[in-house]
C-alpha cells in the first residue's frame, strides 16, 4: 500500500473496531527503576511535556531529564549527536513521522509495542513498533474571531493568497516546526510553490513555531494563521474567547508526532518504561484534554473539537517529507527570505 494512503485507510479501519489478537512487549520496572533516569528530547508543547514528565516520576520515581524544542530543532540535534556517536536521548518525541521511517530504516529505532499499540490509530504507528504517535495534530486556519468578520474569512487554502489578506497572516517556520514541513511538502504538491510566492506577496509573517503563531495572533499583530495548530493546545484545552478553528473545505492535515526509543539508549529499560506510558490512558488523556487529538482510538477528542471520523483530511506522503525535506526548506527560505 502507498504510503500516502496509509493514514485515510487506518482511520476508516481503526474505528470500525477491526483489530487483531496481539500480545505486547512488556518493559521491565525493575530494571528501569535501576537505571534511575531516563532522557527525553521532545517537540511536545511544553505545558504538556511537564506534566507528561511530572506524572511518569511520580508514577516511577524515575527522573525525567526533559529537552523540549521544536521538531526540527529536536531531529537536528539527535542528528548531530548520532554523527559524532554520542546521542544524548533515551527516548525521543517529534513531528516528522517521515523522518522517524527514516530513522527505522537506518536501523536506529527499537522495536517495542507496549500494551496499548493496538489501540493506536493504524497509520500513526510503525508495524514493528520502532516509532508511534503520541499525538495527532489537526492543521487548520486559526482566526481572530473579534478581529476578521464571518463572511471575510478563509474558507480554502486557496482563499489565502487573496489580496485582502495582505498584512493579517502569521505561519511557522518549516525549519523549526516538522508539522509545518509536513504542510509545505503536501500544499507545495497540491498548489504549486505559486502558493507560497503568493503569501509571500501577502506579506506573511514567518515565525519559528505553533506557540508563537497563536502568541501572535493573541497580542493582535496579525489576525489570521496561514498554517497552524488548533488555539486550544495553548489554552489548556479550553475554548479561547477570540480564536476559533477554520477546517478548509478541501481538507485538512492530521500530522503524527512519533514517540520511538533509541537502539543506543544509555537506560533503554526506561526509555521502554516511558514510552509505554506514553500511550496509556491516562497519558492519552492528558494530551486530549490539552486541546490535541490523542493517538489512542478509543479516547475521546479533546473538549469542543471534532472526532478524527467527522474531519476531511488531505492525504500525507511520508515518503516525500523524509526524501525532499531539505530541499522543501530551501525552497520556503528563498521564498521567504
Amino acid at each position: 500500500m502507498p504510503v500516502v494512503a496509509v493514514l485515510a485507510f487506518g482511520l476508516a479501519l481503526a474505528f470500525t473496531g477491526a483489530s487483531a489478537a496481539f500480545t505486547p512487549d512488556r518493559a521491565d520496572l525493575e530494571a528501569a527503576r535501576r537505571e534511575g533516569t531516563v532522557s527525553w528530547y521532545t517537540s511536545t508543547p511544553v505545558a504538556q511535556a511537564q506534566q507528561l514528565a511530572s506524572r511518569f516520576e511520580k508514577q516511577t520515581g524515575i527522573k525525567v531529564q526533559l529537552l523540549r524544542s521544536g521538531g526540527q530543532a529536536v531531529l537536528r540535534r539527535l542528528q548531530q549527536e548520532l554523527s559524532a556517536g554520542r546521542p544524548g536521548a533515551d527516548v525521543l518525541t517529534m513531528s516528522d513521522a517521515g523522518a522517524a521511517n527514516g530513522l527505522a530504516r537506518q536501523n536506529i529505532l527499537e522495536p517495542f509495542r507496549p500494551d496499548g499499540f493496538d489501540k493506536v490509530v493504524e497509520g500513526a504507528k510503525d508495524t514493528d513498533g520502532r516509532w508511534i504517535a503520541q499525538r495527532l495534530q489537526l492543521v487548520g486556519i486559526p482566526v481572530r474571531t473579534d478581529k476578521v468578520p464571518q463572511a471575510d474569512r478563509p474558507k480554502t487554502w486557496s482563499d489565502l493568497t487573496h489580496p485582502k489578506y495582505k498584512g493579517l497572516m502569521v505561519m511557522p517556520d518549516p525549519s523549526f516546526t516538522a508539522i509545518q514541513l509536513v504542510v509545505v511538502g503536501m500544499l507545495s504538491q497540491r498548489l504549486g510553490w505559486d502558493f507560497y510566492k503568493a503569501l509571500r506577496a501577502n506579506d506573511t509573517m514567518v515565525v519559528q513555531g505553533h506557540q508563537q503563531v497563536f502568541s501572535t495572533m493573541q497580542q493582535g499583530e496579525r489576525v489570521i494563521g496561514a498554517e497552524g495548530a488548533d488555539p486550544r493546545s495553548f489554552f489548556d484545552g479550553k475554548e479561547v474567547p477570540n480564536q476559533a478553528m477554520i477546517y478548509p473545505s478541501e481538507g485538512t492535515f492530521i500530522v503524527s508526532s512519533p514517540t520511538a526509543v533509541l537502539k543506543a539508549a544509555r537506560n533503554i529499560n526506561a526509555a521502554k518504561l516511558f514510552a509505554e506510558f506514553m500511550i496509556t490512558p491516562e497519558a492519552q488523556t492528558i494530551i486530549a484534554e490539552s486541546g490535541i487529538h490523542s493517538s489512542r482510538v478509543d479516547v475521546a477528542p479533546p473538549p469542543g473539537q471534532p472526532a478524527l471520523t467527522d474531519v476531511k483530511f488531505l492525504p500525507i506522503d511520508l515518503d516525500v517529507i523524509e526524501e525532499k525535506g531539505r530541499e522543501l526548506k530551501t525552497r520556503f527560505g528563498e521564498i521567504f527570505q
